[in-house]
């Protein structure tokens, strides 16, 4: 049997940084909306400016999330389908419901 011990880290990693409610939020708001600011995540989950912005640092570390500009503004979104496949999974079949 040949293990890729980097592939389980890397899995890993993502689900650290899934493991916060706050996070896990941000992640779900962004399949659904597509797209958003951090001043619209700040009022949405009323958590400061820094938090979202320590969070989103996060989920960017581990590749759950990139960010693009557009003039002033930085919108935040999904880095690929993979991860939209994985909570879209574990929201739609979670037992704790």
């Amino acid at each position: 049997m040949d293990i890729d011990m980097d592939r389980f880290a890397k899995i890993a990693e993502v689900l650290k940084a899934l493991s916060h409610p706050v996070r896990l939020c941000i992640v779900h708001g962004l399949i659904e909306k597509g797209s958003c600011n951090v001043s619209y995540m700040e009022k949405c989950l009323d958590v400061s400016q820094s938090g979202i912005s320590q969070h989103l640092s996060k989920l960017k570390s581990a590749g759950i999330v990139k960010k693009e500009r557009s003039g002033n503004e930085v919108y935040y979104k999904i880095a690929n389908d993979d991860i939209k496949k994985l909570i879209v999974s574990i929201f739609d079949n979670c037992v704790l419901k």
